[in-house]
């Protein structure tokens, strides 16, 4: 007989009050331990028939290098090692222009030009203005050393110590001011004085005769100024009034003047030129006064006269032999006198403002140093940008 479809199925047996049956912990783990390290070996085997594969694929597409005898040296070559890298200036590579504009302000254009040689270079990126972290440290590709000291030189690339040492501006067009404090390191007081209470924007000229000097240099430096040589000249009434004995005169020889140059200048480093110390007679003579201008000038440094004679000739000379010259428009402190420095300081601002820019000379007299540290902090307030004097001084349009 068949099966009746119509019979009712037979009841599931339940195990009444007992859960179904799971697998234990340890099972479930040891599952995954196992098929992690199946998935772990097949990983290392694969990758390990790639690696091979790929070290084959290298090794069959070199072919070998046939070992080559050495050769002998040429007579008299100097051998160098084969990881040497020529080494370049950051300007090798441009050519430079320099543009005076009406307002007496230099724009420098540069555009690039083929270098020399082939391969890689390692360039010496020195800028235009020190780093601020070595402003105290002089850079060595603009020295030479001498018997009277280290002097300045343009560098190989021609890149002048006015220019590295210059103090850098906003570039805007506005009214400018340059003020120039000299006298610094004839008294270790006043030296110190005039370095921590002017503004760092002001330019401080060093004494040729002073003490101290490399030592204040570098506190300058460090605190952001730019610096000058202050060199002493012969005035009309010498020996009189003697500058002392570093002074250049008008009837010694030209090779005695510029030893007195050169020992002038070998006393600091890090200065971006020198400034006229009395001189009204040396600079009114031609024949005395050129030899060391062009000698400042070949050495890429600005020549700053100081305004204290009509009869100067540094205009005349510097624009005939190409130098980079200033001249001072007005002496803050003839009267040592608060209320009067600080009305000269508003004559300087005026002329300024007439003119676009303007530089003033001062002494590092306390009288001088306390009236122009709170002027300028006025000036300030009005607009005006007191600026290291190297960029307010004219320059022909090629160096």
């Amino acid at each position: 007989m068949g099966t009746d479809l119509r019979a009712p199925l037979a009841p599931v047996k339940r195990n009444k009050g007992r859960p179904p049956r799971r697998p234990s912990s340890g099972v479930l783990l040891a599952l995954l331990c196992g098929g992690a390290i199946l998935g772990l070996s097949f990983y290392i085997i694969r990758a390990g028939q790639v690696e091979k594969a790929s070290t084959t694929e290298v090794t069959l597409a070199v072919p070998p290098v046939p070992a080559q005898e050495p050769q002998p040296a040429a007579p008299n070559a100097t051998a160098e090692p084969s990881s040497s890298v020529s080494r370049s200036g950051a300007q090798a590579g441009a050519n430079v222009e320099h543009m005076q504009m009406s307002d007496g302000s230099v724009v420098t254009k540069f555009s690039p030009k083929q270098r020399e040689g082939d391969g890689p270079l390692i360039i010496d990126a020195q800028r235009v203005g020190q780093d601020p972290r070595l402003a105290a440290t002089p850079n060595e590709a603009l020295l030479e050393d001498s018997p009277y000291g280290r002097l300045p030189v343009r560098g190989p690339d021609g890149l002048r110590p006015m220019d590295q040492y210059a103090r850098p501006w906003s570039g805007a067009r506005g009214t400018r001011i340059a003020i120039v404090i000299g006298g610094l390191g004839l008294s270790q007081t006043g030296t110190q004085r005039a370095i921590q209470r002017l503004p760092d924007s002001v330019t401080l000229a060093f004494a040729a005769s002073g003490n101290s000097l490399q030592r204040w240099m570098q506190e300058a430096r460090r605190k952001g100024h730019e610096l000058l040589v202050q060199v002493p000249m012969e005035p009309f009434d010498y020996p009189a009034n003697n500058p002392g004995p570093l002074t250049l005169k008008v009837d010694a020889p030209q090779s005695e003047n510029l030893k007195k140059l050169h020992e002038a200048l070998g006393r600091i480093t890090n200065y971006t030129g020198i400034v006229s110390y009395l001189g009204g007679r040396y600079m009114a003579n031609a024949d005395s006064l050129e030899p060391v201008m062009r000698d400042v000038a070949d050495r890429g440094l600005l020549f700053l006269d100081d305004g204290s004679s009509a009869q100067s000739l540094t205009g005349k000379i510097g624009k005939a032999i190409g130098a980079p010259i200033g001249f001072g428009d007005l002496t803050v402190d003839s009267q040592l006198d608060r209320t009067q420095i600080l009305k000269k300081l508003d004559d300087l601002e005026r002329i300024a403002q007439r003119k676009g820019t303007a530089i003033g000379m001062g002494s590092a007299f306390d009288e001088t140093v306390d009236a122009v540290a709170d002027w300028i902090e006025e000036a300030e307030r009005r607009g005006i940008e007191i600026v290291g004097v190297a960029s307010l001084v004219s320059q022909p349009a090629e160096q």
